[in-house]
């Protein structure tokens, strides 16, 4: 199976651009091994719609992005499938996760859209000013979406190696040389 990680997030918007920044970290730390099953990792921004030729080419997504919750709070952590998001997920914080939502909704509305699990986090929107800095719930929260994600692959049948120690802080510093 073709295993799509897919970060999205606003990097120039703190705690939103913590997708980008995970899908990265994981990147330069891990190799992802399996017999069976490939994995890949996109840093995929604010791309949305764009995203949907790369989408398609996968067989299970496992999407890191924010999300805005009714009675959530900063660094509120949430695993769900997108099949059975919870009542209390309302996708109304930046542009980027309403159309990111849009774009796996026209995806699913083409019936191309492989199983996707959402690793999702309570963001601080900042609004109109821009900041590379991520605060300390997201930060402490970036540790549960991790482990979470590679528990995920693992009931998946995938190992998870650690080819460098490195820190998600310094990660997130390059982060703008990165993505499609």
């Amino acid at each position: 199976m073709k295993i799509l990680i897919l970060g999205i997030g606003n990097i120039l918007f703190g705690d939103e651009g913590i997708g980008a920044h995970l899908a990265n970290y994981l990147d330069e730390k891990y190799d992802f091994v399996s017999q069976e099953h490939t994995v890949d990792i996109v840093d995929g921004g604010t791309l949305a719609q764009l995203l949907i030729p790369t989408i398609t080419q996968y067989e299970y997504i496992i999407l890191i992005d924010c999300v805005n919750t009714d009675d959530g709070k900063i660094g509120d952590v949430y695993f769900f499938d997108f099949e059975a998001v919870p009542e209390n997920i309302t996708w109304q914080g930046s542009a980027h996760e309403v159309e990111m939502l849009q774009t796996l909704q026209m995806i699913q509305l083409m019936d191309d859209l492989p199983p996707t699990k959402i690793v999702g986090v309570v963001p601080y929107v900042i609004g109109e000013n821009s900041t590379f800095e991520m605060t300390d719930e997201v930060m402490k929260a970036s540790v549960l979406m991790e482990d979470i994600i590679i528990k995920h692959l693992a009931s998946l049948g995938v190992k998870s190696n650690i080819k460098k120690n490195c820190l998600l802080e310094d990660i997130a510093k390059l982060s703008y040389k990165r993505g499609i």
